[in-house]
């Protein structure tokens, strides 16, 4: 169990691994992963909400907050801060230790966007080149069908990443500012994870070593 409160985000583009470098972190350090997808899926609740995530809308926060695993808070969408405004309105909730940034190179999400398929309710996205349901087109869990997002498509790509480029300069300059912004780059989430880890590891005491994961 971590030993003191960290409030951190994660920002990244869409298709940036995000998710999977915060389930590492929280398996790790012993905090809890609070997705912005999962919470509005979960606060909005279904029928136009839940197209509206199917469809790609919890890009407009594109962040992930940890906290430790033992506490529970109620948290409303400007926890995830992806605009200048949001982070501001975040200074009055709480103040950050870090914000972590994920650089990854534009064909490198093009690819990764295009390769994935969600399942719908549940918001669990598998990659067809490196995370692919165990049976083709369906939910491993659930064996529901999964679906090719309309903005995962390629054509589509380019405009998210714009869009998530000219929206998230000016937060990442404000932490950059305030010298808590860790800007990471690659092409691999196994090759930036090692220095997440690192950062991470110098601020409170991790419950597992790196190589577990």
């Amino acid at each position: 169990m971590a030993s003191k409160l960290l409030r951190a985000v994660v920002l990244g583009p869409p298709g940036s691994g995000k998710g999977t470098v915060c389930e590492r972190i929280a398996r790790s350090f012993g905090l809890q992963h609070l997705s912005s997808g999962q919470f509005l899926r979960e606060s909005l609740g279904g029928g136009g909400a839940a197209r509206w995530l199917s469809q790609g809308g919890q890009d407009c926060f594109t962040a992930v907050s940890l906290m430790p695993s033992t506490q529970t808070s109620t948290l409303s969408p400007v926890c995830f801060p992806r605009t200048l405004g949001q982070a501001k309105a975040l200074d009055g909730i709480c103040e950050l230790d870090l914000v972590i940034s994920l650089n990854i190179p534009f064909e490198t999400l093009k690819d990764r966007l295009s390769a994935r398929w969600v399942h719908p309710a549940s918001g669990r996205v598998y990659n067809m080149d490196f995370n692919p349901p165990h049976v083709q087109g369906v939910d491993d869990l659930t064996g529901e069908p999964l679906v090719q997002r309309e903005e995962d498509r390629p054509e589509a790509v380019a405009a998210r990443l714009r869009k998530y480029k000219d929206a998230a300069k000016p937060v990442i300059e404000l932490y950059k500012s305030r010298g808590i912004l860790h800007s990471f780059s690659g092409t691999e989430t196994n090759k930036i994870w090692p220095y997440v880890y690192t950062l991470l590891s110098s601020r409170i005491p991790p419950i597992h070593p790196e190589e577990e994961h």
